[in-house]
């Protein structure tokens, strides 16, 4: 049962009820198009590992030959209890701040804005590590027969290699239903698979042999973070977990022994199943551990038994079925120009292309060629399907670290190896966790957002007594960083990152957004309205009244960002930053067009909204002509720094604009070339996007290249913040889109993509998107949706045309935005 063979079919999906005329002759290409990234040999630091998961359980496989390691993290795992985010002391200091800015000393505020800070966030923990020893025959493997791989059209990882005549491989998944990380281990060779595994973890923890078959970890994370002692005298109790490993081998051989107590060693099996669950004690962001109800053993113990009657091929098949349903809704295939090709007319193109894989369907399936390698080479051949490759990986992480259900995706997804990670591993609400969430929407993915909105409304109950105690405000609020107790305050340390309450007015503009792509009125009343609310009621009374008689923030800062004040001092806290009045601009406009969606006109907060709007501080162009990033044009000490934060109105917002604001959108495209190229891979692929949303297809092109750049396959590096967004960057320099307008193509780098084809992504106003084009050109687009109210106008180089879409009924659109094709969509589905 175990050793029988697949044979996987992709599964149909939405994106799959359209064709392309262009691309009819090649949709096989799509089902056997390679999306894997491939390693040479076991990685050699930790971002060189695979990284697998389901939302909640994560592992990193490094693929070793005669020792393997799988670090495993479990999301709930996190030092510290639930907190108390007030300060009674801030009204007082806020009070003193406020008249350091108002009188100019800005230097002075920024040192006085330090006693508004508080305890710093908790952080993020690991579980541990799978180990598996194996004999020293295994040391002297053939190199040349190694092959590690990612398959990210399956979610699973696979290490194959040789010793002597016997072919070994190891195959990897986190499955989403089952909730269970599986490994299966086998030789080509009868009875030659031996080895030894136990669990470890860098955490206080107490590991056994349960049995034959299982090996039972039983930890604790440290009750708080400063000083990291663990369950030590006057340390609360914090999250315990457990973690259970079963073990499987073929019965017709194979023994196991146990050793030590705690490790399970197998002789001569022919193959081995291993199976990790994992549980905590963690019950909610309000339930200290210590009063928590919940046994992460016998939560363990249970999850096993759950699949006891299910063999490794259910498992995979369940696991398959989870993850394609996702994965295959997006689908995306690039290549440079074809034109060198002989022949004519676009038949002899059409053909020439799907036979050709060099020219269109460029793939790598020579294994010997490693996704290192072609990354290094990216700066000579430009490969296309690389960034196909990158593209879809983002998707993948996303899938893997955010389901219905998990905590929210942190700084490093749910991948950590640390018990100090870089930032603790932390929410970091001022770029990280909003960027985690870009591809969402436009990569179709919306289910994934589920633990985003969750951790808002925790946020919410806890940013009330924030706003309230420290503010004496209304509404709540969040600052810059926070963590699984939904912290709300201040973080410890310098006004410049710790002093930024718009946290959570950020996160609401995702509510909004998604109510826009889904057109889910549910969705907008009974979760998103509420949280708009509570924000800018918050909003409303941290806006006081201000020079010119506008409504301006004080104190405020720019992420991360100091300037040199008149006084030739080094400053971050002044009054109106551009980030903070273009994400209340946002936030303003979403409780206003729920309002009249839901017909809450009349409320008392929204005619206070609308009052306030027109008060606010409008985006101002600084005398070299760059948008402003503060509300006076100081001397800016770091002009290349990596936050773009005063862009925010161009992107994620929608105050700036290429067809409203063209004197905006030109001081914008000033501001991209004054701040540099330089800088880490979130940062890039944000100028990526910011570049697509001024339709400049080389700039933002530019921009895919570093990113490629920064990509150092040879040392550890986090990257992987910028790899997310990588995906809605690329998405958006495809489609664009408001409620009513559709773009197409905005910034294709025609020269560098000459042909393509997307399929799948999705638009405001519920609409799925396939667009293919060729030479550069756009060849058909196919549209639809389930809204009544849905798209309005098409837009493509100039071109402008109505389009109604009617619902339950498929468009196709030729390159002159013509109608020449429509039908009705399956029934009984859904969009």
């Amino acid at each position: 049962m175990e050793d029988e063979e697949w044979v996987l079919v992709r599964r149909t999906t939405e994106k799959d009820w359209w064709s392309s005329s262009f691309m009819d002759d090649d949709d096989n290409g799509e089902n056997s198009r390679s999306l894997k990234i491939t390693f040479n040999g076991p990685a050699k630091h930790w971002t060189d590992a695979i990284p697998i998961g389901n939302g909640r359980l994560g592992a990193m496989i490094w693929g070793g030959v005669a020792l393997e390691t799988l670090q495993l993290n479990e999301d709930t795992l996190w030092t510290g209890t639930p907190g108390n985010y007030t300060n009674p002391h801030a009204p007082e200091a806020l009070s003193v701040v406020r008249k350091l800015v108002d009188n100019g000393q800005y230097a002075e505020a920024t040192t006085a804005a330090e006693k508004l800070s508080h305890d710093p966030s908790d952080v993020y923990q690991l579980l541990g590590d799978i180990k598996l020893e194996f004999d020293s025959s295994h040391l002297k493997y053939v190199e040349k027969s190694y092959h590690r791989e990612l398959d990210l059209d399956t979610a699973t990882a696979r290490v194959k290699y040789s010793v002597g005549d016997v072919e070994y491989t190891r195959e990897y998944f986190a499955s989403n239903p089952n909730q269970v990380i599986a490994t299966k281990i086998s030789g080509s060779k009868s009875g030659s698979v031996s080895f030894t595994v136990y669990l470890d973890s860098k955490m206080h923890h107490y590991s056994y042999v349960k049995g034959e078959n299982q090996i039972i970890m039983e930890g604790s994370c440290p009750g708080k973070r400063i000083p990291p002692k663990l369950n030590a005298d006057g340390n609360p109790k914090g999250i315990q977990f457990t973690a259970i490993l079963n073990l499987q081998i073929s019965n017709s051989r194979g023994v196991v022994h146990v050793l030590e107590g705690r490790k399970l060693k197998v002789e001569g099996s022919d193959w081995a199943i291993l199976l990790l669950v994992s549980s905590s004690s963690f019950d909610g962001p309000f339930t200290k551990p210590i009063d928590s109800k919940k046994d992460p053993t016998s939560d363990s113990l249970s999850a096993l038994k759950s699949i006891n009657n299910l063999s490794y091929t259910d498992l995979y098949a369940r696991h398959l079925d989870d993850y394609q349903s996702l994965f295959h809704r997006v689908s995306l295939q690039l290549s440079k120009s074809s034109k060198r090709v002989s022949g004519n007319g676009p038949l002899h193109m059409k053909k020439h292309m799907a036979n050709n894989n060099d020219l269109f369907f460029k793939r790598s399936e020579d294994d010997t060629v490693s996704t290192a390698e072609r990354v290094k080479s990216f700066k000579t051949d430009e490969d296309p399907s690389l960034v196909e490759l990158l593209f879809q990986y983002g998707r993948y992480l996303l899938i893997s670290c955010s389901r219905p259900g998990t905590q929210v995706a942190n700084l490093q997804g749910i991948w950590n190896k640390d018990i100090e990670p870089p930032w603790d591993g932390a929410q970091h609400l001022n770029i990280n966790l909003q960027m985690n969430y870009w591809p969402a929407l436009p990569c179709n993915l919306k289910e994934c957002q589920d633990p985003l909105f969750e951790y808002i409304s925790s946020l919410s109950i806890n940013g009330s007594k924030t706003a309230k105690v420290n503010y004496e405000a209304k509404g709540w609020v969040a600052h810059q960083v926070s963590d699984i107790w939904a912290k709300t305050s201040p973080d410890r340390g310098q006004a410049v990152w710790a002093l930024w309450p718009m946290g959570g007015a950020w996160l609401c503009t995702h509510l909004w957004e998604h109510y826009t792509y889904t057109m889910d009125k549910d969705f907008l009343k009974n979760k998103a309205y509420p949280l708009l609310e509570g924000c800018s009621l918050f909003l409303l009374d941290w806006l006081i009244e201000g020079r010119g008689g506008y409504l301006e923030t004080n104190p405020s800062t720019s992420p991360e960002h100091m300037f040199i004040d008149p006084d030739g001092k080094p400053a971050s806290v002044s009054y109106s930053s551009t980030m903070d009045m273009s994400i209340i601009k946002e936030v303003f406009s979403a409780i206003i067009s729920a309002a009249e969606i839901l017909g809450k006109n009349e409320d008392g907060i929204v005619q206070k909204v609308r009052e306030a709007q027109p008060r606010l501080l409008p985006t101002r162009i600084a005398r070299d002509g760059s948008i402003m990033e503060w509300a006076v044009d100081f001397e800016d000490p770091e002009i290349h720094h990596r936050h773009v934060s005063h862009l925010f109105g161009l992107f994620p917002g929608h105050t700036i604009t290429v067809e409203k604001t063209s004197d905006l959108c030109k001081a914008a495209d000033y501001t991209l070339y004054k701040r540099g190229e330089e800088g880490p891979g979130w940062s890039t692929v944000w100028k990526t996007a910011l570049w697509a949303r001024l339709h400049n297809s080389e700039h933002a092109y530019r921009m895919v290249k570093h990113l490629f750049d920064l990509v150092d396959p040879d040392h550890e590096s986090n990257y992987e913040g910028g790899l997310y967004c990588f995906s809605a960057a690329i998405a958006e320099m495809l489609v664009q889109s408001t409620v009513k307008d559709l773009y197409l193509l905005p910034a294709l780098p025609r020269n560098k993509w000459a042909n393509g084809c997307v399929k799948g992504l999705k638009a405001r106003g519920g609409v799925t998107v396939n667009v293919c084009w060729k030479e550069g050109d756009l060849h058909e687009v196919g549209l639809w949706s389930k809204e009544h109210h849905s798209i309005r106008r098409l837009h493509y180089r100039g071109t402008i045309v109505n389009a109604n879409l009617s619902p339950g009924r498929a468009y196709t659109f030729n390159r002159q935005l013509r109608c020449i094709k429509t039908y009705a969509l399956p029934s009984a589905t859904s969009y």
